[in-house]
């Protein structure tokens, strides 16, 4: 896998398609969604490629059908449509299946976020990680860059059931260069801080690491963990990661206390009495319709790295004033 920038769909699509060639059991299903890597999976194995059109109920039921035949099959749409539009096949047809019959689907959601950044809230997609992640059964990942999407493959392939991998649309830059992150973990620590932690999946692992730059120069030092599984994480060593930090922060591309990545680590961090104080930090408000750069839209809704920059250096003035009253009392 090369480190030099690409789509992370391109990325996940090629280990898919080199794979297809060894083995027979790969079948690949879309709805009416393509790209260069998937026209020659199309071309190269047209009898285990089916392209259903703009129906992503029926993708989802073909696809179980396929998986009850023995099949390991990826499902690939847009975003918001392969979760929202088709939200009751995939709880009936694989969350409640798969607890009573082995299948191994994928479902591969292009779009995530802002990603669609001209498109508009129709194709953009700020609810997926609250949804795929109620349903028992259902693995959710969120990689940060096509190198975390590629070797998501081999996920795919060892775990049974049903998953959704979250994937950017645009081309982001290679977070993990020298090699892939720790798949058995489910997180990577890329920095580690003083009294505080940024916890981030997917777009906002960037913006946590220029977060934590920029305050690195006013000297101070923030940990960053990329958190790329949010379902079969290595709970332990992430519990005991983030009790040593007074203070932990959540970034999510996506709507703030809906349930998302926020309520997950208020509930791990509850359930196990870790000391930190938590903040979670997401999109704010409704749905907007302005046009702008990612980066642009990001600020408005509060998730921006200026924005994020702000909340972070007042929570860090409040874990101060908090350790400061709590010396006085003794």
């Amino acid at each position: 896998m090369t480190d030099r920038p690409q789509a992370m769909r391109d990325a996940l699509l090629r280990r898919i398609c080199e794979a297809m060639a060894d083995d027979p059991k790969l079948f690949f299903v879309c709805a009416d969604f393509g790209s260069p890597v998937l026209d020659t999976i199309r071309e190269r194995f047209p009898e285990r490629f089916i392209n259903v059109g703009i129906a992503e109920q029926n993708l989802i039921n073909i696809s179980a059908g396929l998986a009850l035949e023995g099949y390991t099959v990826f499902a690939y749409a847009i975003a918001p449509f392969i979760t929202m539009r088709c939200y009751e096949q995939i709880r009936v047809s694989l969350a409640l299946l798969s607890q009573v019959r082995p299948l191994n689907v994928n479902l591969i959601g292009v779009g995530a976020g802002y990603s669609y950044v001209v498109s508009g809230p129709t194709h953009q997609c700020y609810e997926d990680l609250t949804l795929m992640r109620a349903m028992p059964n259902m693995a959710v990942y969120s990689p940060a860059d096509h190198i975390t999407a590629a070797a998501l493959f081999e996920r795919c392939l060892m775990l049974g059931g049903p998953k959704y991998l979250r994937l950017d649309a645009q081309v982001l830059p290679a977070l993990y260069a020298e090699a892939p992150p720790d798949m058995e973990s489910g997180f990577q620590c890329h920095r580690t801080g003083d009294r505080l932690c940024l916890v981030a999946t997917g777009y906002m692992v960037h913006t946590a690491l220029k977060v934590a730059e920029r305050l690195a120069t006013a000297g101070e030092q923030v940990g960053v963990i990329d958190l790329f599984d949010l379902s079969g994480f290595d709970q332990q060593r992430l519990a005991e990661t983030l009790a040593a930090y007074a203070g932990v922060v959540s970034l999510e591309e996506g709507f703030r206390g809906r349930g998302g990545l926020d309520a997950m680590l208020f509930d791990f961090c509850a359930g196990r009495r870790l000391p930190p104080r938590l903040l979670n930090i997401g999109v704010e408000g409704g749905y907007r319709f302005e046009l702008g750069s990612r980066s642009e839209l990001h600020e408005q809704v509060s998730i921006g790295e200026n924005a994020v920059t702000e909340r972070v250096t007042r929570f860090l003035a409040e874990l101060s004033e908090g350790e400061t009253n709590r010396m006085g009392s003794r």
